[in-house]
């Protein structure tokens, strides 16, 4: 059968590696650190995804920049005691390792930071998967679609032939930037109801649920 799709951009945090409850957690602490009024687990939640100074600017749109620089480095310092404890959702793995045997490209979409992300990618055990990347510190953040688009220039693969892969509006409004299908997971850090609300190509409640349907629709 052919496929339907050559390219497969996944968002990372809360849609591969179970990071979400530490994302929010992290941004909490720091904002207290900072002395800046500390966000609800619903703010905190919505801002999963985007980039470190995006996700600041939307939780405190007066910020500082000398506000941005303590809020950022009091994030990574609480983010990083948390690392070690941060891991793939079960089951990502072996979902990730049967989609490179069968050819796909497979690529990685997200809102950390190169050094970030790196570190992410080296402790999960997916690094060897993946054939791409993109980081919002190192292009636009979601919801711009120029980390869709420099992956598709990358592997000269049309946008038809795209499908993302993500737990958040933004990553489903970046694929609706791009021209490109979105496939949406409500595991992660937003609600069932908000993803349907960007009309995906489809939308899955669990790990399983999401090789299921890879292996029956790809």
């Amino acid at each position: 059968m052919n496929k339907k799709f050559d390219l497969l951009v996944f968002d990372w945090d809360g849609t591969l590696v179970d990071s979400a409850g530490a994302i929010i957690s992290s941004i909490k602490n720091a904002a207290r650190d900072a002395e800046l009024p500390e966000p609800s687990n619903i703010a905190a939640r919505y801002v999963i995804g985007l980039g470190l100074r995006e996700a600041a600017e939307c939780l405190f749109p007066a910020i500082s920049p000398q506000k941005f620089e303590l809020l950022s480095n009091r994030y990574r310092h609480h983010y990083l005691a948390l690392d070690s404890k941060i891991s793939p959702f079960k089951g990502v793995i072996k979902i990730i390792e049967t989609l490179y045997k069968k050819k796909f490209l497979l690529a990685v979409a997200t809102g950390k930071s190169r050094a970030g992300f790196d570190r992410s990618l080296e402790s999960s055990g997916l690094k060897n998967y993946f054939h791409s990347s993109r980081c919002a510190d190192e292009t636009s953040s979601k919801p711009n679609p120029l980390m869709l688009f420099e992956l598709m220039e990358q592997f000269n693969i049309e946008a038809e032939r795209t499908l993302m892969i993500g737990d958040t509006t933004h990553d489903l409004q970046m694929a609706i930037n791009a021209r490109v299908a979105g496939l949406g997971v409500t595991y992660g850090a937003h609600s069932r109801k908000n993803i349907e609300s960007l009309t995906p190509f489809a939308c899955v409640d669990s790990i399983m649920d999401l090789s299921s349907w890879l292996n029956t629709n790809l």
